[in-house]
């Protein structure tokens, strides 16, 4: 990075943020999530008009929060994209409308799942509407998650990619430029494991031990692994960063 680089801000891992004004892209695209978040809650009931049916929507809550969490997850990786880069581009449009486009359709077998998972483990005293007739639907709605999961990881990593693709006219130094390939690394193993998990739900006979639920239990194990290692790492270089700019003894004596 010369002297006469561009001064911008910087977030708590060092990265100059290049979009703080938000684009016509970004702005479309948190409209949409706010879409999908409104669809989270209006997909299975309506207004309650009563005091059986306002207990009936809030027995939906955990549900509600599970998803809603998931959605922010998505979000916040195309913001702070958005914020590092102040890309807008036809990759970057074409790739954000394409996350828009996964987020809608991904919102309804996500509340159904979570409201699966919320009904089984209250003993049917939240989201008791949510059902099933056997364990092969199962399986088949924890493949149409995966495939949503492992889509929607995809494309915030391929963001990344598309950023990483242009860090010389971005002018990344080497503290950005590793925490861009960490980001590709972290979005494609949650993706990974998404994929993972459709492929067992697809093409595994179905039993008791539902496996491509329990495959999501890497996750908790490997991502803290993953982001130890970023983070050391960023440590070390953010201390380079330092370490350039700071004057030496020599040079502060002749100030």
């Amino acid at each position: 990075m010369t002297d006469d680089a561009p001064t911008w801000p910087l977030d708590k891992d060092g990265f100059r943020l290049r979009g703080l004004e938000m684009t016509r892209t970004e702005t479309f695209t948190d409209a949409a999530f706010a879409f999908a978040v409104t669809l989270l809650v209006i997909s299975t009931q309506s207004v309650p008009d009563s005091y059986e049916e306002m207990i009936g929507a809030l027995a939906g809550a955990p549900a509600f929060a599970v998803s809603f969490l998931l959605i922010m997850t998505f979000w916040f990786g195309h913001w702070q994209w958005s914020r590092r880069y102040g890309l807008e581009d036809m990759g970057a449009i074409f790739l954000s409308g394409a996350l828009v486009f996964m987020v809608l359709v991904y919102v309804y077998p996500l509340k159904f799942l979570f409201s699966l998972a919320v009904n089984f483990y209250s003993g049917g005293r939240f989201s008791p509407d949510a059902t099933l007739s056997g364990i092969d639907e199962l399986y088949h709605i924890f493949g149409i998650y995966g495939l949503g999961y492992a889509a929607m990881t995809a494309l915030i990593a391929t963001l990344h990619f598309h950023a990483w693709r242009q860090r010389d006219a971005l002018g990344l130094d080497a503290v950005e430029r590793h925490l861009t390939r960490a980001h590709i690394l972290a979005w494609l193993v949650l993706g990974t494991v998404g994929a993972l998990s459709a492929s067992l739900a697809f093409f595994t006979e179905p039993v008791r031990v539902v496996w491509p639920g329990w495959v999501y239990m890497l996750l908790p194990v490997v991502m803290p692994l993953i982001g130890r290692r970023a983070n050391r790492e960023n440590r070390r270089l953010m201390a380079e960063r330092g370490a350039r700019r700071s004057p030496s003894p020599d040079s502060s004596r002749l100030l």
